[in-house]
């Protein structure tokens, strides 16, 4: 049978299909839940999250399904480059970011520097919470954290962009690995390499995983129906992960004009931008990722976010949604599914006609 892979095994349960944990406030249990509940596997990202939010989190999820759940942070959350960055710089950057701000009548926020990890406190409410699967991405948590986990019966997803992460997450002794292809919306999750170098695609990074890695491979990037799901699993992945598909799902927390961006004729030009959060991610294109170059300098992780964030609350309020950052994957011309329930009917019965 097409749904009986490794992960299925692994991870109990029934169809090969993931939810991407989307972070950034696009994930609601109502959505994790309703995967889940399908024979999915729903995910929730976390990486913005207090722990006390997070175990908020996980007591609405569990009214929800009594089915296997991911949660997802982020190993690495705030840019080395941080530390000590050059007044002279940032002075720079927000005189860059100016005239979006004149625009729009409103004042640039004040940026503080010291920006703390999260990581370790939320890893804490996850033993706490023990969902059936822990998923991370930007790196490798440390050995003691993923003996833990295991200890505790918690099976874990690291992402790589590249041959050499998968082999590094292997070398940890992860559960799964996702093939994190660069058609992917959202952030680009590269650990060992900058992201600008690690531009695989996720059928190529499929091939290239599958013949050198024996941990089960989780395609991720690009993959929005049963036809990309078969692909994924024919070309050697143990299961596909589908993100943006999810995302204009009712179901989602993502705003009804993200929804409908992406529906748009506009949603079909994608680009890598650092100019949302000092990441790079994949997002629709608008001005200021037109204007803003990606060699650009802009801030470090995450105060990059706290300089966009009152220009995006203002831009939404004052309609001018060409200074928005959208996130969405490359694949998203054929997206017609509004409900999550639907959605994943689709795509169990489209890829079940093509594998059977």
């Amino acid at each position: 049978m097409w749904n009986e892979t490794k992960i299925t095994s692994l991870l109990g349960i029934k169809y090969p299909i993931l939810l991407g944990p989307m972070g950034g406030g696009f994930s609601s249990p109502e959505l994790l839940a309703a995967v889940s509940n399908a024979g999915g596997l729903g995910g929730f990202g976390a990486y913005t999250l207090s722990p006390e939010q997070i175990l908020e989190v996980d007591q609405s999820i569990r009214l929800l399904t009594d089915k296997p759940y991911n949660i997802n942070l982020w190993v690495s959350d705030v840019d080395d480059r941080l530390t000590n960055f050059p007044e002279e710089s940032m002075s720079r950057i927000k005189a860059l970011f100016q005239p979006y701000y004149d625009e729009l009548s409103i004042p640039m926020p004040e940026l503080d520097t010291h920006i703390p990890s999260k990581f370790e406190k939320q890893v804490e409410a996850i033993f706490r919470i023990r969902p059936a699967v822990f998923s991370f991405i930007f790196g490798i948590p440390s050995t003691e954290i993923l003996n833990e986990a295991r200890r505790l019966g918690i099976r874990t997803v690291g992402a790589a962009t590249t041959l050499d992460e998968a082999l590094a997450l292997e070398e940890a002794n992860v559960d799964a690995i996702v093939a994190a292809g660069f058609e992917a919306g959202g952030h680009r999750p590269s650990f060992l390499r900058p992201a600008s170098d690690s531009l695989t695609g996720t059928f190529s990074l499929i091939q290239q995983l599958k013949a050198r890695i024996k941990t089960p491979i989780i395609g991720a990037g690009g993959i929005a129906d049963g036809k990309g799901i078969a692909a994924a699993l024919t070309l050697g992945a143990d299961a596909a992960q589908v993100g943006t598909a999810f995302m204009v799902t009712d179901e989602s927390n993502a705003a009804e004009v993200h929804k409908a961006r992406i529906f748009s004729d506009e949603g079909k030009y994608t680009v890598l931008s650092k100019s949302l959060t000092g990441r790079m991610g994949r997002m629709i294109r608008n001005r200021i990722t037109e204007e803003v170059k990606y060699e650009t300098e802009v801030l470090p992780f995450p105060l990059q976010a706290g300089l966009i964030g009152p220009l995006r609350e203002a831009a939404v309020a004052q309609g001018k949604t060409d200074m928005i950052n959208f996130w969405s994957g490359q694949n998203n011309v054929n997206l017609k599914h509004t409900r999550a329930a639907e959605l994943m009917e689709s795509l169990i019965t489209e890829t079940g006609n093509i594998l059977r």
